[in-house]
């Protein structure tokens, strides 16, 4: 289901909403504004009652890195009744999120395994073998999803819950449109969440949207949690603990072994972040290195060249061999260098008054950082642009939020609570695609000429779903289901 963009043009016709309150809001904010005089990073001046909005385009990570180029690594914004500060740099980002990530640990709140691997192998190849005896070109994007999904779902749940059949409290695609929907939803910008008074009128629509699917992911997840605990009293003094909702409903019984006692809703929540963005941010990954390679022949060559070498024809890549392929390790990080899951990393609340690089930065602002500015900008990489894996040969730099020229899944105590199973999943499922198959663009379309555009949500997939042409290259026996 295609999920709409925001654009300059919702945030004009929110401006002109405003304007018949614009006098009456003026008057209110400054008599509310506090005595304190704050020396603010540099930025645009912004307009009353939207701020900066109207400068926030449908990429909001390439409006602010357009921005940061004039005003300079740490920026000052309003979005809306908030202020927004941006980080775009490495020692700005090492500022906000290891010198001072205790300021900044809180986040603003807004309306808002191998036999799966076979699977999904097994599943290209049938779709991509053509009546003729040639081969059809397949999209990526639907079969990445459904072996994350798997994984995560055995992983987390215990079982695949999400499958075709009346029993199920979902199917594929009901549950694909929710974590879509969830992932956009939370990712855009809600001008309702920096204009509050506006937040009765929902003039975006996402508001409903929000509750819409909340509702919708609830119940799924109701289903989950009284499967589960219907185990664990069926078998009583027997049961033991067999999958992750198992563990966090033994700890939600007994909250004398944590700090902070995790409630029902806890439970579900946690679940959600782990089971959509396991599914979603590795998925989208994959996706993206697959279009890179697709563009760069000569890298695509290189990496299934370390494949067959380490690895042979006789198999599938295993989890225990991606130590022993440096490359493909490289290929992985210069994905995630170019392409950020989360561009803008998730936002922190300032939690206190706290000066940075020379700038104070207000109780209550709002702080992103640009982990895609960082990974394009110049005065740190060579060649920014370009897909070169080469450039982390021997470099030492990993993705684990200790090298601030590589955040892909942010740094300090907040960091993504998926990288390491997403670590783990995009290596294995990318070197089987690369290993099980010979890849190619569909015939007419040349390298230099396959669209890379995005589209902005929670995370930032392909704007077009990849397309390309799969043809088997390993003994017929390794495609089979077992």
């Amino acid at each position: 289901m295609e999920l709409p963009a925001p654009s300059s043009a919702s945030f004009f016709l929110v401006a002109v909403v405003a304007g018949a309150t614009l006098f009456l809001v003026t008057v209110l904010r400054l008599r509310a504004r506090s005595t304190r005089k704050y020396r603010l990073p540099p930025g645009p001046r912004p307009w009353p009652v939207i701020g900066n909005l109207n400068l926030i385009g449908p990429l909001p990570h390439h409006s602010v890195h357009e921005l940061s180029k004039r005003y300079g690594p740490l920026m000052s914004l309003r979005f809306g009744s908030f202020p927004v500060v941006v980080a775009s740099s490495i020692d700005t980002a090492r500022l906000i999120l290891k010198t001072h990530d205790l300021a900044f640990i809180d986040r603003p709140q807004t309306a808002a395994g191998s036999d799966e691997v076979r699977a999904m192998l097994s599943d290209l190849r049938a779709a991509a073998s053509a009546p003729a005896g040639g081969h059809d070109a397949v999209t990526l994007r639907e079969h990445l999803y459904m072996v994350n999904l798997s994984v995560v779902s055995r992983m987390l749940l215990g079982k695949k819950y999400v499958v075709e059949g009346s029993s199920s409290p979902a199917t594929p695609e009901e549950f694909r449109w929710l974590i879509d929907e969830h992932f956009f939803l939370n990712g855009v910008l809600n001008v309702a969440d920096m204009i509050p008074w506006l937040s009765p009128l929902d003039p975006q629509g996402y508001v409903k949207r929000m509750k819409r699917s909340a509702k919708m992911l609830d119940r799924f997840l109701e289903h989950v949690v009284d499967e589960h605990n219907e185990r664990r009293r069926r078998e009583g003094e027997d049961f033991v603990a067999m999958d992750m909702m198992d563990v966090l409903l033994e700890l939600a019984d007994d909250p004398s072994q944590l700090e902070v006692p995790i409630t029902r809703d806890n439970v579900k929540g946690f679940t959600l972040d782990l089971m959509g963005g396991g599914t979603d941010t590795s998925a989208v990954t994959v996706e993206w290195a697959m279009s890179e390679l697709l563009r760069n022949p000569e890298v695509l060559a290189k990496a299934t060249e370390e494949l067959d070498r380490v690895v042979g024809r006789n198999r599938l890549v295993a989890e225990g061999d991606i130590p022993s392929l440096p490359y493909l390790d490289a290929v992985v990080k210069e994905t995630l260098r170019l392409h950020p899951v989360a561009p803008l990393l998730t936002p922190r609340l300032c939690r206190e008054d706290v000066s940075v690089g020379g700038y104070d930065i207000p109780a209550g602002a709002r702080v992103f950082v640009n982990a895609w500015a960082i990974g394009r900008d110049p005065a740190v990489w060579e060649a920014p642009l370009e897909f070169r894996p080469e450039r982390f040969a021997g470099s030492g730099v990993d993705v684990k939020g200790q090298h601030f020229e590589l955040l892909p899944f942010g740094s300090g105590r907040r960091m993504c609570p998926g990288m390491g199973l997403a670590l783990r999943m995009v290596p294995t499922i990318l070197g089987n695609l690369l290993h099980a198959f010979a890849w190619r663009l569909p015939d007419g379309v040349a390298a230099e000429e396959l669209g890379m555009e995005e589209t902005f949500g929670l995370t930032v997939p392909r704007l077009v779903p990849l397309q390309a042409v799969a043809e088997p290259k390993l003994p017929a026996r390794l495609y089979a289901v077992l």
